[in-house]
């Protein structure tokens, strides 16, 4: 007699056999009803055979002692700091079905559900006992015996003429089984935080990396490599955001150096070099919604426009778009997106600091457009999309023109990105940049939850156009008898009336 190790259900027993091949792969579909229950009955303690239609089935195991590691690395990986592969060897115990194969087709859309699915992992394989079956692999936290099948999954087992009994089957999983999220969590010290998620701009994976996941930076970056179709670099930032050109010092923590890439984002493509310009591919949604506002012959002042991801898809919704960005880089490679984008005889592209923009081509264009005849008026946006400063900037519009107010109708329209740590941070915003203008916008704006930033702190956008008393130097409308009716406000009857804050979550 020979002791056979039944590690299936996640809980290692002896199980007394009185016979078995070494070279059985299957181990307990083989065994009879004869063989097994005289064995069973004198030991009382060893683990019991449910029955089902006559046939033995995977034993019973409460959902209490599952493993919940039996997918996790191997525990001495735990601290590796150099990636090495070969570690993650590892072989687990999961259930397998076995059909003949010209059913297997049919049988795999049936038990979805059921179906094993791990990375790099062939869920039917070939029955070495049978040329003519295969093995579907299931998953061992849903099914632990045949009862673990749904009543359709069973009818179409019946249908199929395919035994519903399970067997197990030892699979030997490797590094490529294993998703980053298991690998970093495996190795990463227990009850830190693991690092699974990244921005991804091109082929490059950017992280930002936390204090105690530094000593496993660079098999962090190799990881993010080899799990993601694609990433052929991964890098972490090494400083804050530079306010004056947006773009921060990263260090490479994995794969090649080479920091251009190119984009996809609302159909345009932009190319850059990541390493010198501003890109967030979570500010995708942002860029299309103010896209979404415009309507083909209005105006678009972008301030700050870095590489192009408001000016570009503006002005191929036919807008006469103004672009300027201070950075060189961000200029060169604005003025580039434009040709490849074949917008670029709609954008006329600066190379100027913020306020210098506004007080000069903004001015000019303003002045003239808003002369122009009544029939003659297309809706003016100017996007301010520096959060960290952009509200500074507001400033410049203080008496920014002469003559005589035009219609409340026609004044441009501010979108100005912001962050707020304040618990209020609509009404926030809201106070800040009307500080800065001089006039209260707490009735004639509306803020925008762009997305969470930090915890407690959020980035918004607060849009409004810019009143009259304002804009003009000698204005002979006055805050008092303004409004403007094309901006949707939240009414209450107190002193303070709360922008409406709006959210795509």
């Amino acid at each position: 007699m020979r002791i056979l190790w039944k590690p299936f259900g996640f809980s290692r027993r002896l199980l007394q056999v009185e016979c078995c091949h070494p070279n059985e792969l299957l181990s307990l579909s083989v065994l009879t009803r004869r063989t097994l229950v005289p064995g069973l009955r004198k030991a009382p303690s060893i683990l019991q055979l449910g029955q089902r239609q006559g046939f033995s089935t995977m034993p019973e195991i409460e959902a209490s002692v599952r493993d919940p590691e039996l997918f996790s690395p191997p525990s001495d990986v735990r601290g590796m700091t150099k990636l090495d592969r070969t570690a993650f060897k590892k072989t687990v115990s999961v259930p397998v079905l076995k059909a003949r194969k010209e059913v297997v087709n049919r049988l795999m859309r049936a038990l979805k559900r059921v179906a094993l699915q791990r990375p790099g992992i062939k869920r039917v394989i070939e029955d070495p006992q049978d040329g003519d079956s295969r093995l579907i692999m299931l998953d061992p936290y849903k099914m632990l015996t045949v009862d673990g099948f749904e009543k359709a999954e069973l009818a179409v087992l019946e249908e199929l003429d395919v035994n519903p009994q399970l067997s197990e089957y030892n699979l030997e999983l490797t590094y490529e089984n294993f998703k980053s999220e298991e690998v970093l969590r495996a190795v990463l010290p227990e009850g830190q935080d693991v690092t699974s998620g990244f921005s991804r701009v091109g082929h490059i994976a950017h992280l930002n990396l936390r204090d105690h996941q530094l000593p496993f930076k660079h098999l962090i970056g190799q990881v993010m490599i080899d799990k993601n179709p694609g990433i052929t670099s991964a890098v972490n930032k090494t400083s804050n955001i530079d306010n004056t050109y947006r773009n921060f010092q990263m260090e490479v923590l994995s794969g090649e150096e080479n920091m251009l890439t190119k984009v996809r984002e609302n159909n345009y493509t932009y190319e850059f070099d990541f390493s010198k310009v501003y890109w967030n591919p979570r500010l995708s949604t942002e860029h299309g919604r103010i896209t979404e506002l415009l309507n083909p012959g209005d105006v678009l002042f972008d301030v700050f426009a870095g590489v192009g991801p408001f000016a570009i898809p503006a002005a191929g919704k036919k807008c006469t778009v103004f672009a300027n960005d201070l950075n060189p880089e961000s200029h060169k490679w604005l003025l580039h997106n434009c040709k490849l984008n074949k917008v670029d005889q709609k954008v006329k592209v600066f190379n100027m600091d913020g306020k210098d923009f506004l007080q000069g081509p903004v001015r000019e264009e303003l002045m003239l457009r808003l002369g122009l005849s009544a029939e003659e008026k297309p809706s003016i946006h100017i996007v301010m999309n520096l959060p960290a400063k952009a509200i500074e900037f507001l400033s410049a519009f203080k008496s920014l023109l002469d003559g005589q107010p035009c219609s409340s109708e026609r004044l441009p329209t501010v979108h100005c990105y912001c962050f707020s740590k304040d618990a209020n941070p609509a009404k926030d915003v809201c106070q800040q940049a009307g500080a800065v203008l001089g006039v209260s916008l707490e009735t004639r704006s509306s803020v925008h939850l762009v997305r969470n930033v930090a915890p407690n702190k959020e980035m918004l956008c607060i849009t409004f156009q810019i009143p009259a008393a304002t804009l003009y130097e000698n204005p002979t409308l006055t805050v008092e008898n303004y409004e403007e009716p094309s901006l949707k406000r939240q009414k209450t009857d107190d002193s303070f009336s709360e922008p409406q804050i709006i959210s795509d979550s």
